[in-house]
């Protein structure tokens, strides 16, 4: 394994421990899931020019779309977490009350 596929699979795997541990607020939690995705997107880029594959080269694209779409949504529900409870604080959301 080279170098560089070890850290982008210590950086997919450190934010998604911190995704699974570090969910005090949820703003922590969407930026774990923002790394997760960018750790995904370089190597998806990287694979067809590494491989001289250009069949492969919308994938990194439909990913970043996906990614975008994740961020906005996530951030919405950011904001309207915030105005109805006050505060991004994860253990203040309950589902019974909603």
């Amino acid at each position: 394994m080279s170098p560089l596929h070890f850290s982008f699979y210590t950086a997919f795997t450190l934010s998604s421990l911190g995704l699974a541990f570090h969910r005090t607020h949820l703003i922590s939690a969407l930026l774990c899931l923002e790394s997760m995705m960018l750790s995904m997107f370089i190597p998806l880029s990287l694979w067809p020019i590494e491989n001289s594959t250009p069949s492969f080269t919308l994938v990194p694209i439909l990913m970043l779309a996906f990614s975008a779409c994740e961020a906005g949504t996530g951030l919405a529900m950011l904001v309207a977490s915030t105005r109805t409870h006050g505060s991004d604080h994860l253990h203040t959301l309950n589902l019974l009350q909603c």
